[in-house]
């Protein structure tokens, strides 16, 4: 049986016989014969169920986005579905270490904005950081990141010192680094 989240947690299943049926999880019910006129749960729910305890189809309340590194799927609140999404592995928050794609680079997160790259301006610059010539050719409707080279050290909440240069970019041009034993 194949499993297809429609939001508001409804659900299509298509049973191994090329039917269709409508399964409202969080009701209990299923357009199925044997839930209509039997009245119990049917394997409609059943399969719903365990493909959400699997981890392969998303709750009710969520939807399934593709991780932006690495296409795996991102379950994500229906109503604040934010492109592009990250799963856990590629997530990033203050404190992380990240390395910048143009140059190679690594930095140290400080702040992960809800701003957009082309809403926010440098002032310095006189354009938003996604006109700013070296981020081009990156997303310019991402969220920006805020990041600090590595002589500084930052602390997990964010806290950076006043003397500190925080240089930002859209996410898409920065992914986590990996770990000194080769993990994320």
């Amino acid at each position: 049986m194949s499993v297809l989240p429609l939001g508001d947690g409804l659900y299509e299943v298509e049973s191994a016989s090329d039917n269709t049926y409508l399964v409202d999880l969080e009701a209990g019910r299923c357009t199925c014969p044997d839930h209509v006129f039997r009245g119990g749960r049917c394997k409609h729910v059943r399969r719903v169920a365990i493909e959400i305890t699997e981890g392969r189809t998303p709750p009710p309340g969520e939807i399934a986005l593709e991780c932006h590194d690495c296409d795996a799927p991102v379950f994500v609140d229906e109503d604040e579905a934010i492109e592009p999404a990250y799963c856990d592995e590629h997530a990033i928050y203050p404190g992380d270490t990240v390395v910048d794609r143009e140059t190679g680079d690594r930095l140290t997160v400080v702040d992960v904005s809800e701003y957009r790259a082309d809403a926010v301006e440098i002032p310095a610059a006189d354009r938003t950081v996604a006109d700013y010539w070296t981020n081009e050719d990156y997303d310019p409707d991402v969220p920006v990141v805020g990041a600090v080279y590595p002589h500084a050290n930052v602390e997990p909440n964010g806290v950076v010192p006043s003397s500190l240069k925080v240089y930002v970019f859209p996410r898409t041009r920065l992914e986590k680094a990996a770990d000194t034993d080769g993990k994320r």
